[in-house]
């Protein structure tokens, strides 16, 4: 099942092609893009490209997943937001992410690209749990994933790759 592109008033939000490697470079290759996620940090193109492939793969298998953002009559990418499968505490979700660069930030442009997300992809898989999995001291991200709906669960909380990720989820199955 595909989930159309999300609509929202300020932000484009695409499906990613491979030429748009440069872009996300742009966005990981920032250490303060990545600050609670180290491990994200991307130091060259054939990195990016590599990521930018596996995004490619999963809308090839599921026919949704994360998609580019970039300001309305604009192409440079000012970050990306969608969702991937994945299995958290062998329970499948639909995995949130969102990240914009830093000179996008405080505008309001990720709670509008994510709730743009969220309402698309509730209304088009209503059976799905979503889940933005949060870093305990970024603030801001926690705010994101509060103004669109989503509620903390603790059951879904585990560690990740660079530490304890918060779980916030549209159904709290805790």
């Amino acid at each position: 099942m595909g989930v159309a592109e999300p609509q929202t008033e300020r932000v484009r939000l695409d499906r990613p092609l491979t030429t748009d490697a440069p872009g996300v470079l742009a966005i990981l290759g920032d250490a303060r893009t990545v600050e609670h996620n180290p491990s994200e940090l991307l130091s060259d193109e054939g990195g990016a490209a590599e990521l930018v492939g596996r995004w490619i793969r999963h809308w090839d298998e599921h026919g949704f997943g994360y998609w580019y953002a970039r300001l309305l009559g604009e192409d440079r990418i000012i970050g990306y937001v969608g969702v991937k499968r994945m299995t958290v505490r062998d329970r499948p979700v639909l995995n949130l992410v969102y990240r914009l660069a830093p000179d996008a930030w405080g505008r309001g442009l990720a709670t509008e690209a994510v709730a743009g997300v969220v309402s698309r992809v509730t209304e088009q898989m209503p059976a799905e749990v979503i889940l933005a999995r949060v870093r305990p001291g970024n603030l801001a991200s926690q705010n994101v994933a509060v103004k669109v709906g989503l509620r903390r669960d603790i059951a879904l909380d585990e560690h990740g790759e660079d530490g304890l990720d918060w779980a916030y989820t549209n159904r709290v199955l805790s």
